[in-house]
């Protein structure tokens, strides 16, 4: 991986992230691929309709079906699911932590059970590496200790030290296997822990930066706390993670809450949310939400935003939205996702814009007067 930093303004920064597939421009949005497809589009739409460099697909769902063992059989996602740009695969630790009706981290891993057909399985940090060599995603995620907040200082330090131990045994792993001639294109992030609890971020954040990763993350957010408790934990955490590597805020989130932690130096994101949230009839515009499902949208002949330039807006009136939801027409699965993810995508090439002309301020006040904020 080659990082570079093309301009900062303030905290935010411009970056270009090159992988073994791709020329990834930060500030950016990775859609969520979680069984390696974005749900309702294929690779046509990721690569020509959105343009997209990197997605994000899921090593817990892969490992159990297809299983890793079969995609490798294809010669990894890239050729499994013609996306010839970069991939990120999560540890896959949130979903055995989130999905599992029995999830039971020890020193070594985490035990869970299956949520498709309850056999039992066991993620170590050395399994859950072999699963993304398999893969062969761009950037691997390491296992990591997750806990639900709020949570008890007692059991937020023993995630630390887990993760810390984890990681350790991670970097040792991946470095070895790369000398074997496995993943040797394959790149390799951290993801620092801590709840809300500052001393806890940065004892986490600096065990882990005194190892050799290619890039950071910070997990262990957006999950029940809230948003200014996020936002501050963040501002505060940023400062102790390297300046020449990626810095990735996971399964964040709404456009407001991109703003706001690019503005605090985070360079990746991933969320479901603009995808989710489209198949449940809301989408993202310039000027706010919408539910698309309202009577009032029934006639209307204007375009999802009138800004927007995606194939949707260019092609269907709120009507025929309106129409294909109450229909129940999968269609509209397809073009209400599509324009969701246009918008965040859209969103992040002009924050980087906002950076590269030193600007961000005024566009992020911008941002927030067009939704009357």
């Amino acid at each position: 991986m080659d990082f570079q930093i093309d301009k900062t303004d303030g905290e935010a920064r411009a970056c270009t992230i090159t992988t073994a597939h791709s020329t990834i421009q930060t500030p950016v949005f990775m859609p969520v691929g979680t069984v390696g497809t974005v749900k309702a589009l294929d690779s046509y739409d990721m690569t020509e309709l959105l343009q997209t460099d990197i997605i994000l697909a899921n090593t817990y769902h892969l490992y159990l079906r297809p299983g890793d063992e079969k995609v490798k059989h294809f010669g990894g996602l890239h050729e499994f699911a013609n996306y010839p740009k970069s991939y990120l695969t999560d540890s896959g630790g949130f979903q055995a932590f989130s999905l599992s009706n029995i999830s039971k981290p020890d020193e070594n891993g985490i035990h869970f059970k299956s949520h498709i057909d309850g056999s039992a399985h066991y993620f170590t940090p050395q399994k859950v590496l072999d699963i993304q060599y398999n893969l062969g995603s761009d950037i691997m995620m390491i296992l990591d200790d997750l806990i639900a907040l709020p949570a008890e200082k007692e059991r937020i330090k023993l995630s630390i030290e887990r993760t810390t131990n984890w990681a350790e045994a991670s970097i040792k792993y991946h470095r070895q296997k790369q000398k074997e001639g496995i993943g040797v294109d394959q790149n390799i992030f951290a993801i620092v822990q801590g709840g809300i609890d500052k001393e806890f971020r940065k004892l986490s954040a600096t065990q882990l930066t005194q190892m050799d990763f290619d890039g950071f993350a910070i997990g262990g957010l957006s999950v029940g706390e809230a948003n200014v408790d996020m936002y501050d934990t963040v501002e505060y955490t940023v400062p102790f993670l390297p300046k020449d590597k990626p810095r990735y805020l996971m399964g964040v989130g709404t456009p407001e809450d991109l703003i706001e932690n690019i503005e605090r130096g985070v360079d990746m994101f991933d969320c479901v949310m603009p995808t989710r949230n489209a198949r449940n009839g809301t989408i993202f515009t310039t000027f706010g939400k919408l539910n698309i499902k309202g009577a009032k949208f029934a006639l209307s002949d204007e375009p999802i935003d009138s800004t927007c330039t995606c194939h949707t807006c260019k092609n269907y009136s709120r009507g025929y939205m309106n129409h294909l939801f109450r229909a129940k027409e999968l269609t509209y699965f397809r073009l209400a996702s599509l324009h969701n993810l246009h918008y965040y995508l859209t969103l992040m090439k002009e924050a980087r814009e906002a950076i590269l002309e030193g600007r961000f301020q005024a566009f992020k006040k911008a941002f927030y007067a067009k939704r009357g904020k």
